[in-house]
């Protein structure tokens, strides 16, 4: 089942305050963790960068790279922002961590000063933000799909 998909601008334009959360927690550190398919199915994990270019979220793989190829051979992916430990007595204080799912579209090659290599343009089926409550004696859950708005959950 192919769900409903959407760019960056969108999600920022359904729920801005989420969406600024979301941004701020995927910018505040540079590596993250893209999930993507080998050709049998199994997953593959790979270090990642992303930005956000004129109202979409991108990233890259260099040329020749195994995941830029898993990407455009299946374009499925799920990416995992930068993670962070609660400082230590105070884990109210934990900006939480962020997870965007969808599918890649290839956006060509670049040539780069540091490295030549591939750009992808996401396609947003879900962006989830889980942190703590003001006392951290629960997670919270946000998550936001096109077709369904944000929903909010704690768990204990």
């Amino acid at each position: 089942m192919l769900r409903c998909m959407v760019s960056w601008s969108e999600v920022e334009k359904a729920e801005p305050e989420f969406a600024a959360r979301v941004r701020q927690s995927l910018q505040s550190r540079k590596h993250k963790t893209i999930a993507t398919l080998r050709a049998d199915g199994s997953p593959r994990i790979s270090g990642i960068e992303t930005e956000f270019v004129d109202g979409e979220l991108t990233f890259g793989s260099m040329s020749g790279a195994r995941k830029g190829a898993d990407l455009r051979r299946d374009p499925r992916f799920a990416l995992h922002g930068p993670t962070r430990d609660p400082p230590d007595g105070h884990p109210a204080a934990w900006p939480g961590e962020v997870k965007v799912a969808g599918r890649a579209r290839y956006g060509g090659e670049h040539d780069a000063e540091e490295s030549a290599g591939e750009t992808f343009r996401a396609d947003i089926e879900e962006v989830v933000f889980t942190s703590v409550n003001a006392d951290a004696s629960a997670l919270v859950i946000e998550w936001w799909r096109p077709d369904r708005g944000l929903v909010q959950v704690e768990r204990a």
